[in-house]
């Protein structure tokens, strides 16, 4: 064994002369177990927002998203889509075309996102969880289109799931510039029925600006007949996502991106990802100042164990040795705040997940969510475990070796 650690091992669990010395070294440990507790459980709260929001729009967003790197539309029939949509491990395929257009209802009138999709929609999104209101998800029938309305739209509109005057829904014609004397002949309008139902997906991008309609409804609308601006896919039964994303990927060229729900709302994971790193960083500042208090431990402990130093020099260890004594002290230190603190915040999370300690808030309903989620990843453990070792090794190699020239 390397006796630097065996003999620092055994100053950390013997009795020292002076009592103040044990109480600082559990000062020590106590303040590391704390920092680390932090890190654990804001992490882990991160983590579960993250993994809430992504529940949020697996409800609505596909699997996997096939459109082109650049243009706006391609032929529903180009061979590579259709190629696309034989492939095993496509379970459901849904032809997109989606674009805006102005809504108009009485006095009320706003920009909002038509999404065109034909009737496998319903079942690649699972939308019986989303829809609220007496009727049932239609998107056309005989003549008439109907349009299915985010909720927040709807109140926006002045309506509920049920109207009775048909939206009137513009875009301007492809190609042609808004004649000033007759403004309304240079845009398409159509009209959209109510099928008695509304949507709701909890997220303010889709409830306030989206319309669902039929694939025909708005590729006329557009002047987009037979085209489409994405595919939706649904993989079959146990595919792994990854996995398949890279073949497909292969299979449909440079010409076409593929994404996963994942880089569908890229903008809102970016963010929560530098949250995430911000409150990283500066917890392991937090942790840093934590880490001070070893050095007074190891400054005592140092000046307690003189004696025993003097022996170690007649007995041939050099300073280097002397050194390394008490850096796997400070190391050790850390090493066992890491631990304790990591196991008082998963002991936090399970508390937290089972039984809700902290709230959201005093007003029941006010939010998706009663209390804080967490959601613990191995790999942040390891990053927190593996920051902990790295700040209290660096924290006391400087100060030990300057101490060990002034008071050994």
């Amino acid at each position: 064994m390397n006796y630097p650690f065996y003999i620092a091992r055994r100053y950390l669990f013997s009795r020292k002369s002076h009592h103040a010395i044990n109480i600082i070294s559990g000062i020590s440990v106590m303040g590391v177990a704390i920092a680390t507790m932090a890190l654990v459980c804001t992490l882990s709260v991160f983590n579960g927002f993250q993994d809430l929001i992504a529940s949020l729009f697996t409800a609505f967003d596909p699997q996997l998203r096939v459109s082109l790197v650049e243009g706006r539309s391609v032929k529903a029939d180009d061979p590579v889509l259709m190629k696309l949509k034989a492939s095993p491990l496509v379970d459901i395929y849904t032809p997109v075309m989606e674009d805006q257009a102005l809504v108009v209802r009485d006095d009320h009138q706003y920009v909002v996102t038509i999404k065109g999709v034909d009737d496998s929609f319903a079942s690649q999104a699972k939308l019986s969880q989303l829809l609220y209101g007496d009727g049932s998800f239609v998107l056309h029938a005989d003549v008439l289109e109907y349009g299915v309305v985010g909720i927040q739209l709807a109140s926006r509109l002045g309506i509920g799931a049920f109207f009775e005057d048909p939206l009137q829904i513009y875009a301007p014609r492809r190609g042609e510039r808004v004649n000033l004397a007759n403004p309304l002949s240079s845009f398409n309008h159509d009209e959209l029925n109510s099928p008695g139902v509304v949507f709701m997906v909890q997220q303010g991008k889709y409830d306030a600006n989206y319309i669902l309609t039929s694939l025909g409804f708005a590729q006329r609308l557009f002047d987009q007949e037979g085209r489409v601006s994405s595919v939706e896919l649904k993989l079959t039964k146990g595919t792994n996502v990854d996995k398949a994303k890279k073949e497909i990927q292969q299979m449909v060229g440079n010409r076409f991106q593929v994404q996963d729900r994942y880089e569908q709302q890229e903008d809102v994971f970016r963010i929560m990802r530098i949250e995430k790193f911000i409150s990283y960083l500066f917890l392991t500042f937090i942790l840093l100042v934590a880490c001070f208090n070893i050095i007074g431990s190891l400054s005592m402990l140092m000046i307690d164990k003189k004696a025993d130093v003097g022996t170690l020099h007649s007995m041939g260890a050099n300073n280097d040795d002397i050194c390394h004594i008490f850096i796997f002290e400070g190391w050790m230190i850390s090493a066992a705040g890491a631990i304790l603190g990591i196991l008082l915040g998963l002991l936090l999370c399970w508390l937290q997940q089972e039984f809700g300690l902290i709230s959201m808030g005093n007003s029941a309903g006010s939010f998706i969510v009663e209390d804080y989620p967490v959601s613990v990843h191995f790999d942040d453990i390891l990053l927190i475990f593996l920051t902990v070792l790295v700040i209290g090794w660096i924290s006391v190699w400087y100060p030990v070796h300057y101490l060990s020239k002034n008071f050994l």
